[in-house]
C-alpha cells in the first residue's frame, strides 16, 4: 500500500512541476518591451505546405536591446515567416530587406503594461489551479486509502505532505509572477 501511496505521490509532484513549466514557457512569450528570441518559440512557418518551427527554418537573434534579426536558410522563406509574425499577432512589424527580417519592440504604453500584468496574473491562477488539482486527485487518493484500511494517522501524515508540496509549488509560482510582473513594469 505505502507503494501506491509514494507513486501517487510522485506523480502529483510531476504534474505540478509539469504545470511550472508550461507557465514558464507561457511567460516567456509575454514580451516585456525588450527583444527576446524567445518570443518566436511557439511560431510556426508555413515551410512547404507543413507548419514547421521557425528556428528549424532561420535563425533568430538580437542586434540590441529592442532589434531582433530573423535570417532565414533559403531566401524564398522571407516572405512565409513575414506572414506568420503577422499571422501570430506578437504586436509587431517585421520589416523585410530582402536578406533578413528585422523586427524592432516598440515601447510599451503604461496602458498595456497593466494589460500584460493582468496576462501574467491570470497564467499565474491557472497554473495555481492546475497545482490545486493536482493536490486534489492526491487528497481524494489518501483519503480513500484510509477508508480501505490504511491507518489513518499515516494517512493524516501523508496528506500533510502533499500539502506542504503545494505549498511549495505555489511559492514557485508567486516568485515567477512577481519577477516578470518588476520586468513589465519596469520602463
Amino acid at each position: 500500500m505505502q507503494e501506491e501511496i509514494d507513486l501517487y505521490y510522485e506523480d502529483a509532484q510531476e504534474n505540478m512541476e509539469n504545470t511550472v513549466v508550461h507557465m514558464q514557457r507561457e511567460l516567456t512569450k509575454i514580451r516585456t518591451g525588450k527583444a527576446s528570441p524567445a518570443m518566436f518559440d511557439g511560431l510556426l512557418v508555413d515551410y512547404y505546405g507543413s507548419p514547421t518551427p521557425l528556428k528549424q527554418v532561420a535563425s533568430v537573434g538580437s542586434i540590441d536591446a529592442r532589434t531582433l534579426t530573423i535570417q532565414p536558410w533559403e531566401k524564398g522563406m522571407l516572405a512565409p515567416i513575414e506572414q506568420s509574425i503577422f499571422a501570430a499577432n506578437l504586436g509587431v512589424t517585421p520589416q523585410n530587406d530582402g536578406q533578413i527580417i528585422r523586427v524592432v519592440m516598440p515601447m510599451l504604453t503604461e496602458e498595456r503594461r497593466r494589460d500584460l500584468v493582468k496576462q501574467v496574473k491570470k497564467l499565474g491562477e491557472d497554473a495555481k489551479v492546475g497545482i490545486r488539482n493536482a493536490r486534489r486527485d492526491f487528497m481524494e487518493f489518501m483519503k480513500k486509502a484510509v477508508k480501505d484500511g490504511y491507518p489513518e494517522d499515516l494517512g493524516k501524515r501523508e496528506e500533510d505532505k502533499g500539502q506542504r508540496l503545494t505549498d511549495s509549488f505555489t511559492k514557485k509560482v508567486d516568485d515567477m509572477l512577481e519577477v516578470k510582473e518588476k520586468d513589465i513594469m519596469t520602463v
